[in-house]
């Protein structure tokens, strides 16, 4: 007897060939229930194929109401699957839980940040008809102030103060103009709901994890023979469609204008546009009059002051020949320590 010859022992040349003849059966085998899966279909999983089907269908339409949650709430799809697991994928329970959970984060970091320097941050201009609002809303950093949903903020402060000041428009003879402090503009209310600023800034914080404060508001109304000018600088470039009432940047200004009868400017929006630019490139404290003296205490009364267009005239030399007469202004800075900047 050789060493080949003991049982359960076989050559080198056949366990080669049972190696072979293993991998081709395999092969065939896989090749087999590949054309069984397609002459079945998608639904194909052996005995239980419908069974497997309705799951499939499940797993899908489950799948289909996160995605759908996700887009809704913006919230991650860790948060959403859960709050569908926590309410056997009732849609609007689920809706409703994460914003209570985010609320409470909201506030919860809102209270870890406060205290926190607010430097950085954007003033929101939106005009309507014979009505514009500026407000300022401050954040940490410039990145976050960049950021669409800080954006989206600021917003909302200036639809609030607009919706605010709604009904004080019986004025037919003269302008409005309104002023709101933090706390103030904090405790307007927005949206179907009907929730507090407050409530959107602590949202809006534990979104973006940094502390941020809705600093001053301002609302002017001019009668239809008046205008309002207005100006942003260091505007961002637009982008979302859904903030395309807004202007934003660092600087604003509403300047509140009445032309003459026999007014030498068609465009009265570019005027407006060119007021706006001198009001926050000069930053006058009063308007003056057209009577003050260049130089001395006029430099910072509004018509006495080089216009920054064209400082061989002052800004009163430049409007008096157009027929247009400077009544008031508002002028905001992000980040300035005075509270408000308007003329008097």
């Amino acid at each position: 007897m050789n060493r080949w010859s003991a049982p359960g022992r076989c050559p080198p040349t056949r366990v080669r060939g049972c190696a072979r003849l293993s991998r081709l059966a395999v092969g065939a085998g896989d090749v087999q229930c590949r054309r069984l899966q397609d002459a079945a279909g998608d639904g194909w999983a052996g005995k239980d194929g419908v069974a497997q089907a309705g799951f499939n269908g499940a797993a899908s339409a489950a799948k289909e109401v996160l995605v759908k949650l996700r887009k809704k709430t913006g919230y991650s799809f860790v948060n959403c699957k859960k709050a569908l697991e926590k309410f056997g994928g009732d849609l609007k329970e689920a809706e409703t839980w994460l914003h209570e959970q985010a609320q409470k984060e909201g506030w919860s970091k809102a209270s870890k940040l406060e205290g926190r320097k607010t430097k950085e941050g954007l003033i929101g201009l939106l005009q309507e008809g014979n009505s514009a609002v500026m407000v300022e809303v401050n954040c940490e950093t410039d990145f976050v102030a960049r950021n669409v949903k800080f954006q989206h903020l600021v917003q909302q402060a200036a639809i609030g103060t607009m919706l605010h000041h709604q009904g004080n428009k019986d004025q037919p003879h003269t302008y409005a103009k309104s002023f709101l402090k933090s706390n103030e503009l904090s405790q307007l209310r927005i949206g179907p709901d009907g929730s507090l600023l407050s409530d959107q800034l602590a949202l809006a914080i534990g979104k973006l994890g940094e502390n941020m404060i809705m600093k001053r508001a301002a609302w002017v109304s001019v009668p239809e023979n008046y205008f309002i000018g207005s100006y942003v600088h260091g505007a961002l470039p637009a982008g979302n469609p859904s903030l395309s009432n807004m202007m934003f940047g660092k600087y604003g200004a509403l300047v509140i204008c009445s032309p003459a009868e026999q007014c030498q400017t068609s465009d009265l929006a570019k005027l407006g546009w060119r007021l706006g630019q001198h009001v926050v490139g000069m930053a006058p404290l009063s308007v003056g009059s057209l009577e003050d003296e260049p130089g001395g205490d006029s430099e910072t009364r509004m018509l006495a002051q080089p216009y920054l267009l064209d400082p061989t005239v002052s800004l009163g030399q430049y409007v008096q020949p157009l027929g247009v007469s400077v009544l008031d202004f508002v002028r905001f800075e992000c980040g300035e320590h005075t509270e408000f900047s308007e003329g008097q």
